[in-house]
């Protein structure tokens, strides 16, 4: 009898057992006589479980095997974070900053110079196939969409935003201002423009568009930022009266109250940036001839943290941040090339003063700064004089040449405490000397060194206005080489005092709107522990 067709092998196969094909040849016949399809082949079982098993094993193993670290067909999410109150990631900043290798520049005492720090990392590169943590876990920001009245309209209205000059050149190119050339070789060729003091709030705007946290969802946020032009704002209105000066202030509080953003935590979890001093936003009385607005008093504004360019001495509810300087780099290239250049600049004065008399001011020291710097041959006195003439202080290159030609810079306070000044002459390389303790020390904690000493020197008020002493042989009593290590420390600031071009997505390194932007994220991830604990 004919071997059946699905029995038949090849002449080395295993051949089947006399028992095993009449178990199968009863098993067709009977299939046979119930039309051929009733009943499961024995064989055909048994080969359906050898592949089923063998796929699943398959399976299994690409899942759970370690030799590449992660599941090829179950990868997790690159994006899982847990609420926003959680407590899981709240506080949870950027891990370190990776360093980029040091400049090629020459070291100063036998040393190489510290590298730029870098900015916060994007995603590393998935090593051994994990999958990638969250990069953004701690910093994501949620930005407001504010109506353009409250900051687009403001720039557009820029040739009436300050009483004594066309602000429009000012703000060209995001609160830059026009580029610069090199000034006669006192810049390097690329990231300097003409900037005002004033423009931060535009500044900071632009590099939050290019923020690579930034969310559209307020629960996964780490802060929330409220792009509001309170410094271009109070600017136009600071001669007008008091209920136009907080008109928009007023209409910002109201729309951002109506928000559930806001009343999660009243505004306590927010952020803003006001690019003047405390002085400029903190009227108390309705009065016209108190000076500046009421912003900083209100107790819905009080909920934020605001970043301003100088805090009250008596009220340290908001972070002080660097007044805005000409440098403007994109890159952490940029940073050490200018580095290395102010480190080797020619400095052929002990210390310099750039300035004007103040003569409204009372109990100043500038008079007496004036006839100390005007009688030593080792002082560079730059005067301010009429805009276009030899000693215009608004000429940034004619301010940074006195500057990096210099040891020390003096820098007494300005209209308040604080002086732009002050970053300039970091930014030359030059080591500012202080006479109130309020004009840096006390300020700019989040920027600067807790060791005053290691980059400034103090010579108080009183020293020089009661004691008689003289500022040039307390600055010649300083060592050579104490002078040189002061020197490196204040180059080594740069990056952190200098706000990087916020047109620019080539930034690598951590400027100061970076230490600024983790020192918020630090207060509102404080702040929502202490809500929890109280809850």
């Amino acid at each position: 009898m004919a071997r059946p067709m699905h029995l038949q092998t090849d002449d080395d196969a295993m051949k089947l057992t006399s028992s095993e094909v009449n178990f199968q040849m009863d098993a067709e016949n009977a299939a046979d006589k119930h039309g051929g399809g009733g009943v499961l082949r024995r064989c055909r079982i048994c080969h359906l479980a050898v592949v089923s098993t063998a796929l699943w094993a398959f399976v299994f193993f690409l899942h759970y095997s370690g030799t590449q670290g992660a599941s090829v067909l179950f990868k997790q999410s690159a994006f899982s974070l847990p609420p926003l109150l959680s407590g899981n990631t709240v506080g949870r900043g950027p891990s370190s900053p990776a360093q980029p290798p040091p400049p090629s520049a020459l070291a100063v005492q036998a040393q190489s110079p510290p590298p730029v720090e870098a900015a916060p990392a994007a995603a590393r590169e998935d090593r051994g196939g994990a999958a990638p943590a969250d990069r953004c876990a701690g910093r994501y920001i949620y930005m407001y969409d504010l109506p353009a009245r409250f900051n687009d309209d403001l720039v557009l209205d820029c040739k009436h935003l300050w009483r004594f000059y066309d602000m429009c050149p000012l703000l060209a190119n995001s609160g830059m201002g026009q580029p610069l050339g090199d000034e006669g070789g006192v810049f390097s060729p690329r990231g300097w423009y003409a900037t005002n003091q004033f423009t931060l709030d535009v500044i900071f705007h632009a590099r939050m568009r290019g923020y690579d946290c930034l969310t559209s969802d307020p629960s996964l946020a780490a802060a929330l930022y409220v792009p509001f032009y309170a410094s271009l704002d109070g600017g136009r209105h600071m001669w007008n009266s008091t209920a136009l000066r907080d008109a928009l202030a007023l209409d910002l509080v109201g729309w951002l109250a109506r928000r559930p953003e806001w009343r999660a935590m009243g505004g306590r979890d927010h952020f803003m940036v006001a690019g003047r001093t405390a002085w400029d936003f903190r009227r108390y009385d309705d009065v016209d001839e108190q000076w500046g607005t009421k912003l900083l008093n209100n107790p819905a504004v009080q909920n934020l943290t605001v970043l301003i360019l100088e805090t009250s001495p008596w009220r340290r509810d908001n972070l002080a941040v660097p007044y805005p300087t000409y440098f403007h780099p994109e890159t952490a290239a940029e940073v050490a090339a200018w580095q290395e250049k102010v480190r080797g600049a020619e400095r052929t004065w002990l210390f310099a003063f750039a300035g004007a008399p103040h003569p409204w001011q009372r109990d100043t020291l500038r008079p007496e700064i004036f006839q100390q710097c005007g009688a030593s041959s080792r002082c560079r006195l730059f005067q301010c004089g009429r805009k276009g003439s030899a000693s215009d202080c608004k000429s940034p290159g004619a301010v940074m040449r006195v500057f990096e030609g210099s040891d020390f810079c003096l820098q007494p306070r300005g209209d308040s405490l604080t002086r732009r000044s002050t970053f300039d002459a970091i930014l030359a390389g030059c080591i500012p000397v202080f006479f109130h303790p309020g004009s840096a020390y006390t300020q700019y904690t989040l920027h600067l060194p807790k060791e005053p000493e290691s980059w400034s020197v103090l010579i108080t008020h009183t020293e020089v206005s009661e004691r008689n002493v003289s500022i040039e042989e307390r600055l010649a009593r300083i060592p050579p080489e104490t002078v040189r290590a002061m020197r490196e420390e204040v180059i080594r600031l740069i990056p952190r005092v200098v706000y990087a071009n916020p047109t620019s997505r080539r930034v690598d390194f951590k400027d100061a709107f970076d230490v600024a932007v983790e020192a918020v994220i630090d207060r509102v991830a404080k702040r929502r522990r202490g809500d929890a604990e109280a809850r």
